[in-house]
Parts: C-alpha cells; sequence; structure tokens
C-alpha cells in the first residue's frame, strides 16, 4: 500500500518535458510511481485542475541564524520551497571562536539587514566549528530541507582574528592552509560548498567592508584547493564585476584547481552599465565552452527597496521636521503627518543627500495591492504627481499615507535600467544561469525577495503583459531541478520514481503574492518585511504534506542536509503510462 496518492493532477515534472495527466504515489518519503495508479494508498489526495510540481529548491538564502529559532523558517515556507540553501554572500555564523559573536552578528547585521538585536538574542552559539554548527541546525526539526555553505568571513575571521577584517592584511601561507583545512572539515561534515563575497555593497554595521573583498588569488585558490581535497562542494561568489576579464579568470582558475568543482556567481544588470550583464552571460559561454561548470545565478524580478513609514527607510527620513516624530509610534505618527502644516513644511525642504537620489520620484513607484513589479514610467510617483497637478514630493506623501501608514513604494535599482524585465528575461532564458538572489531570511526592512520562486511562476508564466512569458515547464524545470543540481543535490527537483517526495499542488489560476507587510515576530520583538503567497494548495515535504492553502499542518519532517545527495537506492519504484493533456492557458 502507498502511503499517500495524488490523484488526477496536471504534472509538470520538472525535467523540462510537456505537461502531463497522471497520479503520483509515494511511499516511504520517496515517490514511487508516476502514471495511472490502481494501488490504494493510506491517504488520497485529489489534485483536479490542479498543477503537480516539484517543491522549489531555493540556493540563495540566508536562514544562518533564523535556523537556530525559527522551525517554519518563513517566508520560504508559504511560497513551495522545500530545501533552502543558506550561508551565501561569505557571511554566517561558523566557524566562531568564544567571545567574537559580535563581529559576526555586526556583520549580518550590516550585509543582509538582520537586526542585530534579533540575533543577538535568538542564537544560542552552541558550536564553534562548523561541523558543530551543523550538528547544531540538526538536532532542530523544521517544516523543509536545510543546506548550509561555510563563509568566508567568519573563516577568515576565526583564523586570523582581527586581522581577518582589516583589508591592509593578508592571511600567511600558514593561515591559508589552516582556511583550506577547515573547509575540507567542513564539507566532510556535510557543507554543500563554500562562499565569497566580492561586492563593495556589503559593509558591517559599523561600516567595514566585509572581509572577504580584498582577498588575494592566493588566499581564494589555496580555499579552492583545500575544497578539491574533499572531492565534494560548490563555489558560491557575488561580485561587483568590476574588473570583468581579471575576476572572470580567477573564477576560472578558482574551478580548475579544485578539480572542476561548480561555481556559481551574481549575475545582473546595473543602471550604469545596462549592457554589462550581456558580457557576465559571454563570460558564462566562455567559461563552458572550456568545460568549466560555472552559472550565472539571476534574480525572478528587479531587485529594489521598499520604502515605507513602517519601513526602515522613507523618502522623507533626513527631513528634520520629519526626525522629530519618526520614533512615535506608527498611528500618531500618521495622524501627525496628516497634519498639513507639517506636510507643507515636509515636502518643500531641500532635497540634496543620498537618500534623496536613491528615492528619485522618477524611479519610485507605489507597489500596490496586488503588488506589481514591472511598472511603466507613467505609473512613477513623479509621472503621477504631473498628472494630479503635484509636486513629486507631495505625491509620494500623500501615497504614504494610503492604508494607514502601511502603504509601501517600490524603487527597483538592479534590473531595471530600460523600465521592464526584458534583462531579466534575457538572463534567465540563458542556458547557463538558474534562479536566485532572493536572499529569504535577510533584509528585513528593506528587501522583500523571498517571494522570488512565487514571482517566477505567476509572472513570467502566466500574469506579464509587457513582453514574452516564459515556457511552464521551463520555469518549473529551473526553480526545480537546475538549482537542486547546482548545489549537487541529485535526489530531488523531478517528479520521477526513486526521487525525494518533495511536491507542491498549485492552482495555476490563483498562485501569486500578497503585498509585503510588516511583521514584529524577530526575537527581541525586531521588524521585518513579509509577503505570504497564495494558489500553494498543498505541500508535501518527504512524503508527508506541510502546507494546506498556505497554513501549516505542523508536520515537521524538513531534515539538514549533508552533503550532495545521490538518487534514493532500494525503493521499489514504477514508471506508469501517462495521459498526455493540452497546455493551460
Amino acid at each position: 500500500m502507498l502511503d499517500l496518492a495524488i490523484r488526477g493532477g496536471t504534472v509538470v515534472d520538472g525535467t523540462g518535458a510537456p505537461r502531463r495527466n497522471a497520479d503520483v504515489g509515494i511511499r516511504g518519503g520517496r515517490i514511487v510511481a508516476v502514471g495511472v495508479l490502481d494501488e490504494p494508498a493510506e491517504r488520497e489526495i485529489s489534485a483536479d485542475g490542479l498543477l503537480v510540481t516539484p517543491g522549489w529548491v531555493d540556493v540563495h538564502t540566508h536562514y544562518d541564524g533564523q535556523v537556530t529559532w525559527d522551525a517554519m523558517l518563513t517566508p520560504s515556507c508559504w511560497h513551495g520551497v522545500t530545501t533552502v540553501v543558506m550561508g551565501n554572500c561569505g557571511v554566517g555564523f561558523a566557524p566562531v571562536r568564544p567571545g567574537t559573536h559580535e563581529y559576526l552578528i555586526k556583520l549580518m547585521e550590516g550585509v543582509e539587514d538582520i537586526p542585530g538585536t534579533a540575533l543577538a538574542e535568538g542564537i544560542d552559539w552552541k558550536w564553534e566549528s562548523f561541523p558543530e554548527y551543523l550538528d547544531a541546525i540538526a538536532s532542530k526539526p523544521h517544516s523543509v530541507d536545510i543546506g548550509a555553505q561555510i563563509p568566508h568571513a567568519a573563516l577568515r575571521f576565526y583564523v586570523m582574528g582581527e586581522r581577518g577584517a582589516d583589508h591592509e592584511e593578508d592571511p600567511t601561507p600558514e593561515e591559508i592552509d589552516s582556511m583550506a583545512q577547515l573547509v575540507r572539515e567542513g564539507i566532510t561534515a556535510g557543507a554543500l560548498g563554500f562562499t565569497t563575497s566580492r561586492t563593495k555593497n556589503h559593509r558591517s554595521s559599523d561600516g567595514r567592508f566585509t572581509p572577504s573583498l580584498t582577498a588575494t588569488a592566493d588566499e581564494l585558490l589555496g580555499i579552492g584547493r583545500g575544497l578539491g581535497e574533499a572531492g565534494q562542494g560548490v563555489f558560491e561568489i557575488v561580485t561587483d564585476h568590476l574588473m570583468q576579464e581579471q575576476e572572470w579568470e580567477l573564477m576560472r582558475e578558482l574551478v580548475r584547481v579544485s578539480g572542476g568543482r561548480p561555481l556559481s556567481v551574481s549575475i545582473a544588470q546595473n543602471d550604469v552599465h545596462p549592457e554589462g550583464f550581456r558580457e557576465q552571460l559571454r563570460q558564462l559561454d566562455v567559461s563552458n565552452e572550456q568545460g568549466l561548470p560555472l552559472k550565472g545565478q539571476v534574480a525572478a524580478r528587479a531587485i529594489g527597496i521598499m520604502f515605507g513609514l513602517e519601513a526602515r527607510l522613507s523618502p522623507f527620513a533626513t527631513s528634520p521636521h520629519y526626525a522629530k516624530i519618526a520614533q512615535l509610534p506608527l498611528a500618531e505618527r500618521v495622524e501627525k503627518l496628516r497634519d498639513p502644516e507639517l506636510r507643507r513644511a515636509i515636502v518643500s525642504e531641500e532635497r540634496s543627500d543620498g537618500l534623496s537620489a536613491m528615492a528619485s520620484f522618477d524611479k519610485l513607484f507605489l507597489l500596490g495591492n496586488p503588488p506589481n513589479y514591472e511598472p511603466r514610467p507613467e505609473d512613477s510617483v513623479a509621472a503621477e504627481a504631473a498628472r494630479l497637478g503635484k509636486t513629486p514630493a507631495e505625491h509620494a506623501y500623500d501615497l504614504l499615507l494610503e492604508d494607514d501608514g502601511h502603504a509601501l513604494l517600490y524603487r527597483p535599482f538592479l534590473n531595471y535600467a530600460d523600465h521592464d524585465l526584458e534583462a531579466i528575461r534575457e538572463m534567465l532564458s540563458h542556458e547557463h544561469t538558474v534562479p536566485g538572489l532572493g536572499d529569504a531570511g535577510a533584509h528585513c526592512g528593506l528587501i522583500c525577495d523571498g517571494s522570488f520562486p512565487t514571482y517566477l511562476l505567476s509572472h513570467w508564466g502566466r500574469e506579464r503583459t509587457r513582453g514574452e512569458k516564459l515556457p511552464l515547464e521551463a520555469l518549473v524545470k529551473s526553480q526545480s531541478h537546475d538549482t537542486a543540481r547546482l548545489v549537487g543535490l541529485d535526489d530531488r527537483g523531478t517528479i520521477e520514481p526513486g526521487m525525494k517526495a518533495d511536491l507542491n499542488l498549485i492552482d495555476f489560476d490563483r498562485v501569486g503574492m500578497l503585498p509585503p507587510e510588516i511583521v514584529y515576530d524577530l526575537p527581541a520583538g525586531g521588524k521585518r518585511l513579509l509577503q505570504r503567497a497564495t494558489g500553494y494548495v498543498t505541500t508535501i515535504q518527504t512524503g508527508e504534506v506541510t502546507f494546506e492553502n498556505g497554513e501549516a499542518t505542523g508536520a515537521l519532517p524538513g531534515k539538514l542536509i549533508r552533503g550532495p545527495q545521490t538518487l534514493g537506492q532500494g525503493s521499489s519504484v514504477r514508471t506508469l503510462p501517462n495521459a498526455m493533456v493540452e497546455p493551460c492557458s
């Protein structure tokens, strides 16, 4: 008898094959049959009218602290994600020497905008080494599977002490050997890979650049050799791509010295060089033509900041008049902001600071409900203000007061140079890219991109009106099979016999996102932006139903993933006949 049978759904299996009508049989946490089932099951779920997809594999999250206190790992669990990979961008919390926790907290607070007070109160620090950190994660139940990577910043600080955060200092050969040895130990204990950051956008909350920014080629290649000696694991790098050829050659050499371990790197369009992403894609082609497995991680939409009265920033945050009331509770602040005299004083103030440039009104948009992440230039605050006979500042001020002060204004700052998402479509369609960069668990007060997996499906598969959509089968494959294979997880990401039974049952007509909202649920009362999803009827993790219509069932079958995973052996599996169906609209 089967443990679970899903009957009558439209299976989009993650291989890229055309969707088809099929049943899915599950036993012992594995898919054992796909086709027309004639075997009874302890539980039956009707998927009539629903898509049946693999669970999403999100390879770019920052749950390194949250994983120690939150069994659910929101918001990812709401968005059909069944596997998360954390430790990205070279930041994390292991290894760590006793008494040096504060620096790692400041680094995560600055780089990933996670409140330091929440991290200080929420993390119990029952580890020093990276293997001990893995053991601490494994000791607690979770709703999703968790993969961890070794962060360069923590590793460097552990080996070099305060010198590791000093960009005038280089590690000695002995210290590089020590880092390589610790990477080998971490990989052997179950880390999925090693990550580093080479972007000036990453600073600790005390203003210092991330320790890995100026790491030399000798240091990186020494660590790369350590990864190669471990014989498994992947690299992840985030970079500004300021020295294109030099950076790409360093990444290629890193893959070479590691014996061909895969590497992924952030890819994006910026306003200064809006065509530069095509050179990045070309470099991916060059690398793979040389037999070097490099992949680009691409965001599913523009990466943008949320401005609001309740968010960390508002367009008027530097106003002296606003500063006088900025610390009041939201309801009191809104009441005072409705005063015409205060409105007149704030909107008439000179705007010449850096924040004003970031919150430029011609690139600022009301996010709305449902949220619109591909707005037109004529939807900007400046354009709407002109039509209404207001100044842009007046209109922004009035918009922020909507919904009792909960309204959010959206400022896309990457991947939106042309006021549309065509660059992202080109990047997502490239042979050597995967979806990523959602940063779930991070950017609590400014950015809310943990919903990328849902946006990938809903916008690119159904909703888009300002250009071409992307094929549903390709979208599902990219967020399940392709992301899983990138980090060495060969046991999930497709609906095939023998695979791990991580699945989503989705109402394709309803799948989407609610507007982001501010909640105060972090340790020490810390606040964060969260975004719920719609259309996920059922999520199944390792054969157990974890979510039904967006609500948790209480099941916590998620586990720590220790190292690369291969297809399960010994399962009784069958491939059964399938009936083809016409594509969904």
